[in-house]
């Protein structure tokens, strides 16, 4: 056993940590032990454990779980890098939450680690052209976590929601890597456009409780918005943004600003 434990340690850190964890919580929560067993445990890969998550939340009376369950594990099998976007996504949750102090609890508790994984299996339906099926996904994923992702918007790896209630992304957004954001963040258009409305979102990133960016603007790599801002216009790198409509008003503080978390800003 301490053999097998040593080589997913070796081959898959991130679902060995989930594991041991796991095992853990059994021994200090036992009324737990059904839920840490069929999400956990029961399951021999990460990707086996994320589709069982993913589609028990998502089904209805509707969408069954197991078809749910299936149209998942098409996903991860077609698309490696689905799977390996939601590690780098836990990653940063534990790293960037102060109240995350494990991985388990993303898996099992935090809805908008959950609602970005979903968004990932209903992007990749989009691109299949199963566009029907990617619109169940995201309205399931709104009714369920409070949040609205649309399954055409491009999304990076390394994403942080925190708390997660009423983020709006639209169509044709676009989110860099490592971008955290906390919530009722909308990244929206301006009115009834067509075409190509929505942000683009450099990597690095921090979007602050609140804050609206409107239309098709640029986001500069590494920049920070405030809370409570409206963004209507570009913001260039490594510059934090804040007021209605936004305005510069500082460096961004420090070179990472979507991994720092740090929301406090000069007026």
């Amino acid at each position: 056993m301490a053999e097998t434990k040593s080589v997913i340690q070796q081959i898959d850190p991130v679902w060995a940590q989930i594991l041991q964890e796991g095992n853990a919580a059994l021994k200090t929560e036992p009324l737990l032990g059904g839920l840490v067993h069929s999400s956990i445990l029961h399951h021999k890969t990460f990707e086996q454990a994320l589709s069982y998550r993913v589609s028990l939340k998502l089904a209805s009376a509707e969408m069954s779980e197991q078809l749910l369950r299936e149209i998942c594990d098409e996903a991860y099998k077609a698309d490696p890098s689905i799977a390996l976007a939601a590690r780098a996504d836990i990653t940063a949750v534990y790293d960037r939450d102060p109240a995350c102090h494990r991985y388990l609890q993303p898996m099992l508790f935090f809805k908008g680690f959950q609602a970005v994984q979903s968004y990932r299996v209903a992007h990749w339906l989009w691109t299949q052209g199963r566009k029907d099926m990617a619109y169940f996904f995201q309205m399931r994923s709104s009714e369920v976590f409070g949040i609205d992702i649309h399954p055409a918007a491009k999304i990076g790896q390394g994403i942080m929601i925190d708390h997660a209630h009423s983020i709006v992304i639209g169509e044709t957004a676009v989110v860099g890597d490592n971008v955290s954001m906390l919530h009722s963040v909308t990244l929206g258009g301006t009115g009834k456009e067509e075409e190509d409305r929505h942000p683009k979102i450099g990597d690095g990133v921090l979007i602050g409780a609140g804050a609206k960016v409107l239309g098709n603007i640029k986001v500069g790599e590494c920049s920070r918005i405030a809370a409570g801002s409206v963004v209507l216009s570009e913001v260039p790198p490594c510059k934090t943004v804040a007021g209605v409509p936004a305005r510069i008003v500082g460096d961004a503080g420090c070179a990472q600003p979507a991994i720092s978390m740090d929301q406090t800003h000069l007026d």
